[in-house]
């Protein structure tokens, strides 16, 4: 019987695993490297992330009166962007799976003087607010890590309002070949042992070589966007696909 009807998997990196024990190996991942986050962040990118994560912004398209929510918020760079582009009528929610990472964001964005937020605890996959509540849902370097993107994507499509509008930020596939090998061997042979520098986490940096390499490509997650309801599904590739930013909207009724 289990030969004819095996349990399903997911993928934890390269590894197979039993999808409800892929929570707490990210969250395993994530507490390991709260501490020095955004500081490997800045080298690991040479602080390029940041320019990424104001494009994704620019193409949100978000207004001053819009309801905003950031999942997989982490340590808050997208919540930082947006907040002051609203106003009193406008809100900014920062939310995160991982409760250390949700506080370090939460206090760095405080420590910044940006108060007109709020920060809950919550999984991408079961988002716990009303239906049509945003005008704008973002997540930037997280979808990745979700167990059922299929799931996640469904739920934050209930949560948008008609019309509303998700924008992904996420590693993908560089277009250029030769730009490909190389980044593999920074990948895995570089960012590993920066993370063993400076976190003593050279395991938490293969596993995130390893889930970019397990994530959709550009066009796969566009047809997954599309699948679970969305219009208006377009992406587009920064500094050569190494990242990329999908977008979809909710239709409206």
């Amino acid at each position: 019987m289990n030969a004819k009807n095996p349990k399903p998997k997911t993928h934890f990196g390269y590894q197979q695993i039993d999808p409800k024990d892929k929570s707490e190996k990210v969250k395993y991942i994530f507490d390991n490297v709260v501490e020095g986050y955004d500081l490997m962040n800045d080298l690991m990118s040479f602080g390029i992330h940041r320019i990424w994560k104001r494009v994704a912004v620019e193409m949100s398209e978000i207004r001053p009166d819009s309801f905003f929510l950031d999942l997989a918020g982490g340590t808050g760079d997208m919540v930082k962007l947006m907040a002051p582009r609203l106003s009193h009528e406008g809100t900014a929610i920062l939310s995160d799976i991982n409760e250390k990472m949700l506080v370090s964001g939460r206090d760095k964005l405080i420590d910044l003087g940006i108060s007109n937020f709020l920060s809950v605890q919550i999984d991408a996959q079961i988002l716990p607010f009303k239906q049509d509540s945003f005008d704008v849902i973002s997540i930037a370097f997280g979808l990745r890590n979700v167990t059922d993107k299929t799931k996640a994507l469904n739920s934050i499509l209930d949560c948008l309002k008609p019309g509303g509008k998700l924008i992904v930020l996420e590693f993908s596939k560089p277009t250029n070949e030769m730009l490909r090998e190389i980044y593999d061997i920074y990948s895995f042979e570089i960012i590993p042992k920066l993370g063993e520098i400076v976190l003593s986490s050279e395991e938490s940096y293969h596993y995130l070589a390893e889930s970019i390499r397990m994530h959709p490509n550009q066009e796969e997650l566009k047809d997954l966007f599309e699948e679970c309801g969305f219009e208006n599904c377009n992406y587009e590739n920064l500094t050569n696909g190494i990242v990329a930013i999908h977008t979809g909207t909710k239709p409206k009724e």
